[in-house]
């Protein structure tokens, strides 16, 4: 019963934070904006480039025709969508200007509200960025071998995969209690996951170290995995190791995050304006 109440309880608290930071992102709705711009840029880029090397080289590389990169880039422009975060940035400001004060005074963890304002970016911005990528279909014509139980094993992917992805970036975020200049840790951060998450190229198209690298580390299961995974270029076997993997590392970000956030409330000062 006790569970139950702390279930219940949690419940009440995500609608009322989901309420305050929905109002609070449909007023800042121009930003978002700018920012989806971003997402839908990268990616389109990465598309023409790779089409253009699939048609100069025979019509296909490494697999991939140059329906197959759209279908590829398009799905992994929405995987990226529903998984990204801006806590890394944000969490410098917060320590530099002592705004991290009044969140510790709270007698909730501050990461309930980071999910809340997170879910909410989505909620706003992902049917718009759904319409820009029916239209893109319907320029680039994408082609992959989708199956029914790719679909299904899809869903948890991708919920496991924004799990992986905030709790892992929350994290690292925590570095500002140590030090309040994180650029650098961000910077080399976001080009490991370029690079190992499928960004900038299928996974495939690397070398097989590369590969092995990307396997180990948890930028894969953050992004190429369920888009690897809905476009039918997995075995169930795969699958279900993918599935692991995500599970394993959002267990070890729980257990970081713990202990990290401990640390780093002990340090904790504010720097102030």
């Amino acid at each position: 019963m006790n569970a139950l109440r702390e279930i219940l309880a949690l419940l009440r608290l995500y609608s009322q934070q989901f309420k305050t930071t929905f109002a609070s992102m449909v007023q800042y709705r121009i930003s978002l904006f700018i920012w989806m711009i971003s997402q839908i840029l990268e990616p389109l880029v990465y598309l023409i480039v790779w089409s253009t090397v699939s048609n100069s080289s025979g019509g296909s590389v490494g697999g991939y025709t140059a329906r197959g990169f759209a279908a590829y880039y398009l799905v992994l422009m929405l995987v990226n969508q529903f998984t990204y975060t801006w806590i890394m940035w944000e969490y410098e400001y917060r320590v530099r200007q002592g705004l991290l004060s009044f969140a510790l005074l709270k007698p909730v963890h501050p990461i309930h509200s980071d999910i809340s304002d997170n879910l909410s970016s989505k909620i706003i911005t992902l049917p718009i960025l759904m319409f820009v990528a029916a239209g893109l279909a319907l320029i680039f014509k994408p082609t992959a071998a989708f199956n029914w139980w790719a679909g299904l094993v899809f869903i948890p992917a991708l919920i496991l995969a924004f799990l992986v992805r905030f709790l892992i970036e929350w994290t690292l975020a925590l570095a500002a209690f140590w030090t309040t200049r994180v650029n650098a840790i961000n910077q080399v951060y976001f080009i490991l996951m370029l690079f190992l998450a499928g960004q900038i190229a299928p996974l495939t198209l690397f070398p097989n170290w590369l590969q092995i690298v990307a396997d180990i580390l948890p930028f894969r299961w953050m992004l190429g995995f369920p888009v690897e995974l809905l476009l039918g270029r997995l075995s169930h076997a795969q699958a279900l190791l993918g599935l692991a993997a995500q599970f394993a590392w959002v267990i070890i970000s729980l257990v970081l995050i713990r202990v990290i956030w401990r640390a780093g409330v002990r340090v904790y000062s504010a720097v102030g304006a």
